[in-house]
């Protein structure tokens, strides 16, 4: 249980130097789109498993409940809240901001259709649990190129560093923040939704844990 004591993202050899770096080299935006690829496919497995919405999904859900705005647009108000939050945190965008989200997106829109989509509820429930694993560890490899983190994994960053939490314990409690108010606010919750809530924070601590481990062997 050694990774869950992981508190910071490590420095490793394919590291950037700073994340507004716009002309990486060549190994660092490899690692960089390879986790990103990874990450994608990680959330396309919870969404083809049905069984529940991310937390902060479901945080969309209640703002949209709540304010009568489409899910597309409560997504996006949550995020440019989240980006806010970057500023009193000294967050630093960067390419991997950018790409974020363009690669996320295109991964789970190509790999959605070619998914399982199982009928049985237990193995739904296991594909979206492999689903928050993969996620965790595309997190820790994208992260290490340090170009700059998405919108939730910045603020997870952030707060750690300003706490000195371990990085697990950081991201459990933000995950667990958002479905609760989203869920008191109207939003719908399903246990793909819990186990993400309690396992993203562990897996993406395991994804950084394993890449440390897997640098200093290369």
């Amino acid at each position: 249980m050694k990774f869950l004591t992981v508190r910071a993202v490590p420095t490793v050899s394919w590291s950037s130097s700073h994340p507004l770096n716009f002309r990486p080299r060549l190994v660092t935006l490899i690692f960089l789109v390879i986790g990103l690829v990874i990450f994608g496919l990680g959330e396309a497995l919870l969404i083809a498993a049905q069984v529940g919405v991310s937390p902060w999904t479901v945080l969309a859900q209640g703002l949209g409940v709540q304010t009568g705005i489409s899910i597309g647009w409560a997504t996006f108000v949550v995020s440019i809240f989240v980006l806010l939050f970057w500023v009193p945190l000294r967050q630093t965008p960067g390419l991997g901001t950018l790409l974020n989200a363009v690669i996320i997106s295109l991964v789970i829109e190509l790999s959605l259709p070619w998914l399982p989509q199982p009928e049985m509820f237990l193995v739904r429930v296991l594909e979206a649990g492999l689903g928050v694993l993969v996620v965790g560890l595309g997190s820790g490899i994208y992260l290490t190129a340090q170009l700059g983190a998405g919108p939730r994994d910045g603020l997870m960053t952030g707060l750690q560093r300003k706490t000195g939490l371990p990085i697990a314990a950081v991201r459990t409690g933000l995950e667990l923040t958002a479905v609760s108010a989203g869920w008191i606010h109207g939003g719908t919750v399903g246990i793909g939704t819990v186990l993400f809530a309690l396992g993203i924070g562990p897996s993406v601590s395991l994804g950084l844990y394993l890449v440390a481990q897997f640098a200093k062997r290369a």
